[in-house]
């Protein structure tokens, strides 16, 4: 069987797959314009879905950074003929970062009234739970003990430079990597994987200390009462999911349009092991959070599920576990089912409309509280955003010089990857 065709391969970015990421920007864009016109309710409903698409496009894309960083400090192999595809991720970081810096600046800066017990108040429209003036301010009428205990970390300086920084560190170490990995093709020898191999053991370090602290104050501070020690993981086990899904399912539609023949039923194995472990380790991390939440019967602690228990997102909380756990669990636990190609897509596909919806109840329950089905706001984001990063990724793909990284140590071994 042959395992590849050219190792000077260029993905050339033209015809339909330019044509709808750029309709798909517009037609989104266009949505998102008609939800700010609405006013209302809808303005706190766009800003909600710009978190929920903007904290996603980062984590797809710093799903890239990660799985070079680990394949890099593991050595494997196996991906070394396919690493074009999350470096191309870990390219976009830096326009996704600073999407959701803009987004959470203005959902911290533009403010709307609202009554609460007979009281009407300006709050803004992310973060009112504790970014609401007076709350940590003794003596005034908005003061919340629990607030002011967490203003160390809840302060508008502090919660902006810390997403900077962690944005910022995860921006240049994608960067240093696919660099490192480009001057490879042109420079041969050892230096720039030994390059790459020190990068990534040093951003791993820092990815794992810092990934649950980014999720606490992107995700959890929104409910700023609740907290929970395993929500950091909980979002990396999504985050994770969510890129690999990504990366399998470019992977696969390249390989349709004629691009990556050297990748084989193997690799995808591979990405189908890597997909369906994960998935359960989200499980584990999502059931222990709910479960001990539960035994424990805490006030304080179960607000949080009971808001979500309301009968408007009850339904959407337990289809999120069905989708996320017994898809792959059904769908990818054999090894022939990893293997078939059509199998793995339409799991893909499956997946990153579960974990859409994952983090949909991790954000709209503590921001929108009345939910009243989906409409253009939720599909307006949505759809710009998948053409945004659609558009952003296959444009950095088209600039390198070649799919396949062609003096990659260990590119020999993952042309001729048997399982």
């Amino acid at each position: 069987m042959k395992t590849h065709n050219s190792i000077e391969e260029r993905y050339e970015f033209a015809g339909s797959a330019k044509t709808w990421s750029l309709g798909a920007i517009v037609i989104g864009l266009v949505a998102i314009a008609i939800g700010f016109i609405l006013g209302g309710e809808h303005v706190q409903r766009m800003f909600s879905n710009l978190l929920l698409m903007s904290y996603w496009f980062v984590c797809i894309c710093t799903a890239g950074v990660f799985f070079c960083a680990y394949q890099y400090v593991a050595q494997a192999g196996w991906s070394a003929s396919l690493i074009r595809v999350p470096q191309a991720f870990a390219k976009v970081l830096p326009i996704a970062s600073v999407i959701m810096l803009i987004i959470v600046g203005a959902g911290l800066y533009f403010k709307h009234e609202v009554v609460e017990h007979g009281i009407t108040e300006k709050v803004p429209y992310l973060y009112a739970h504790w970014a609401t003036h007076g709350l940590t301010i003794p003596g005034s009428e908005n003061f919340d003990p629990i607030i002011f205990g967490k203003k160390g970390f809840l302060n508008i300086p502090f919660f902006y430079g810390a997403l900077v920084v962690m944005l910022g560190a995860y921006s240049f170490f994608g960067y240093k990597m696919a660099k490192f990995s480009e001057a490879e093709d042109t420079e041969g020898g050892m230096f720039n994987y030994d390059q790459s191999f020190k990068y990534a053991c040093i951003f791993l370090v820092i990815f794992g200390f810092t990934f649950p602290i980014f999720a606490f104050g992107a995700i959890m501070s929104l409910e700023a009462h609740w907290f929970s020690t395993m929500f950091g993981w909980y979002n990396l086990a999504a985050m994770h999911v969510s890129g690999l899904s990504i990366m399998a399912l470019v992977i696969i539609l390249l390989r349709k349009k004629g691009y990556m023949h050297w990748v084989t039923e193997n690799h995808m194995h591979d990405f189908g092991k890597l997909i369906f472990g994960f998935s359960i380790f989200w499980c584990y991390v999502w059931f222990a959070q709910f479960f001990l939440t539960w035994y424990a019967n805490m006030p304080e602690e179960s607000v949080y599920f009971y808001i979500r228990w309301e009968p408007e997102y009850k339904f959407w909380f337990w289809l999120n576990i069905v989708i996320n756990f017994l898809a792959p669990l059904l769908l990818l636990m054999s090894r022939d089912a990893k293997r078939l190609t059509n199998r793995m897509m339409w799991t893909c596909i499956v997946l990153i409309a579960g974990h859409w919806l994952d983090y949909y109840l991790m954000i709209m329950p503590g921001t929108v509280k009345e939910h009243r089905g989906f409409s253009v706001e939720e599909i307006g984001t949505f759809v710009a955003f998948g053409g945004m990063f659609t558009f952003l990724m296959l444009s950095k793909l088209s600039k390198a010089e070649s799919l396949i990284p062609k003096k990659h140590p260990f590119l020999d071994e993952s042309l001729h990857h048997h399982i």
